[in-house]
């Protein structure tokens, strides 16, 4: 059963675009990381200020050994040069129970 980890981060509205320009610039390794199925960065398009950073893992087990690895600690260099934009977050964590897709037109 495939999980997905959301990072619920708190950006404030005057920073969301240097927020998007960090993951546009990331060092993009989780694509190969074993396990990995999907990414989506999403940014609110109302007055909320919460960014979502959705990853889909095929286990529990290959998300927990990507947090481990070099190339996560790579990608999240960034944050410790640069210094955080966000000013809160928190992880959350679901089991897919459900997957549907569009239909191809």
């Amino acid at each position: 059963m495939s999980v997905v980890k959301i990072n619920a981060i708190t950006v404030p509205k005057e920073r969301f675009e240097e927020f998007a320009e960090r993951f546009a610039s990331r060092a993009g390794k989780v694509e190969g990381a074993e396990g990995f199925e999907g990414f989506q960065l999403l940014r609110p398009n109302d007055e909320r200020e919460v960014c979502l950073v959705v990853t889909q893992w095929r286990s529990e087990d290959d998300f927990t050994a990507w947090v481990k690895s070099a190339d996560f600690a790579a990608g999240h260099a960034q944050h410790r040069e640069g210094g955080p934009i966000g000013t809160a977050s928190e992880i959350w964590s679901f089991d897919v129970l459900e997957t549907k897709a569009a239909a191809d037109a």
